[in-house]
């Protein structure tokens, strides 16, 4: 069976060194990239300003507090998608086989090219090239699986380069947090120091038993990775460009209210299935068709993003230039394309520490329960019009309306 080789490769604090490329005074100094309101929240940070404790996703009061003397900059999405696409071409180019996990994150399978150049040497030439040709600084970890080599990655930043040959998985990944491994969040984190554990080496000792009773099938699954076993291949990148829906009516409708309603679910959905997808949007398309059979479309450009209180607004003014009062209404339907990868979840520029909190929660209720378990006020309408129950079975929780 041949060896495997998986390349994992990190772009280094993205966001500030993109912004970096654009103004090179701000090269050395700590950086904070995000809302420049003190409710909004960091995006990116750059080394500087994590000396002092900050992080991404902190509140952006908090971080100011920390280090007084960074810069705020509130980014531009469309510079890092741009500087994004250009590392991507760099390793379509080279690379066979290749997973774009985020906006700044990619794994390649490189099995197979010992016998022709190194694996090594073929992962550095690729890695320098790409600091040359677009400026940017770049880390990786190479392994014989994903695990091991996201976590070189991280040891091997910032800018330089890691290689875990075979069998020294384990030993390289003994002294280091268990927070390093993958999976891995605060609440695991905290449940294993409350068990003693802080570092691999420790879950690498404990039987696989006590991890699956005390964390479950997530406990199992750490287990091996703290081991460094990870059959996990790497996904042929695909960029998907659009997700849509569309709705017919048994009964042709004129109820305002209600076609609204059904928009805006048919909307929060959607901004849904971005945001788990890792996935960020820059068209809206709306859909009309009447009870004659003519059907209508419109569409906008936007900012890209994935965030409902955002897509929400265009998707209705879209509707309000397209309906005909004179006329039933057949079908209506919602189109998200111009898709690219997303590293965030949602829009950090623009949102509160509240809304972002707001939407991770909604999140996980939905991926625990299903993807109509909540919906916002404004979706509820999607109910009770002609038609099967968009919600399958049990109603989902109402969460109202809110303005932060």
């Amino acid at each position: 069976m041949q060896e495997r080789s998986i390349m994992h490769l990190d772009l280094d604090t993205f966001f500030v060194s993109v912004e970096r490329l654009m103004d090179s005074r701000l090269r050395d100094l700590p950086i904070l990239i995000g809302s420049t309101s003190d409710r909004g929240v960091v995006a990116s940070c750059s080394y500087e300003a994590r000396s002092f404790g900050v992080h991404s996703a902190m509140p952006m009061k908090l971080a100011r507090d920390l280090c007084p003397e960074a810069i705020v900059i509130r980014g531009n999405s469309s510079n890092y998608m741009k500087y994004s696409q250009m590392v991507t071409e760099i390793v379509k180019e080279h690379v066979p086989l290749y997973e774009k996990s985020s906006i700044d994150e990619f794994y390649a399978d490189l099995s197979g090219m010992d016998k022709f150049y190194g694996c090594m040497m073929f992962a550095h030439e690729l890695r320098q090239r790409i600091i040359r040709e677009t400026g940017l600084p770049i880390s990786f970890g190479l392994s014989n699986n994903k695990t091991v080599s996201k976590i070189a990655t991280g040891e091997a930043k910032p800018n330089n380069e890691i290689q875990v040959c075979r069998g020294e998985e384990m030993p390289f990944l003994a002294p280091l947090s268990v927070k390093k491994i993958p999976m891995v969040g605060d609440k695991t984190y905290q449940t294993l120091r409350h068990l003693g554990v802080k570092v691999v080496q420790t879950v690498q000792e404990m039987p696989m038993e006590l991890m699956e009773t005390v964390l479950g099938k997530h406990g199992i699954m750490i287990w091996k990775k703290a081991r460094g076993l990870d059959n996990s291949p790497v996904v042929q990148y695909n960029e998907r460009k659009s997700i849509s829906t569309e709705r017919t009516f048994e009964r042709d409708t004129i109820d305002i209210g209600k076609l609204k309603g059904i928009l805006a679910a048919m909307a929060e959905n959607l901004a849904f299935q971005l945001r788990r997808g890792q996935k960020l949007t820059a068209c809206v398309t709306v859909r009309i068709r009447y009870s004659d059979f003519n059907t209508y479309s419109l569409q906008k450009r936007i900012p890209y993003t994935s965030a409902d209180h955002i897509l929400f607004p265009q998707v209705m003014e879209l509707f309000d230039k397209l309906y005909n009062r004179r006329l039933l209404v057949r079908l209506v339907g919602v189109r998200f394309s111009h898709l690219v990868g997303g590293g965030y979840q949602i829009n950090l520029f623009d949102d509160t520490e509240e809304r972002v909190n707001l939407y991770q929660a909604m999140d996980r209720m939905r991926i625990r329960y299903g993807d109509r378990a909540i919906v916002s006020a404004a979706g509820m309408g999607a109910r009770t019009i002609g038609g099967p129950n968009p919600f399958n079975g049990e109603p989902p929780i109402l969460l109202a309306n809110r303005k932060s």
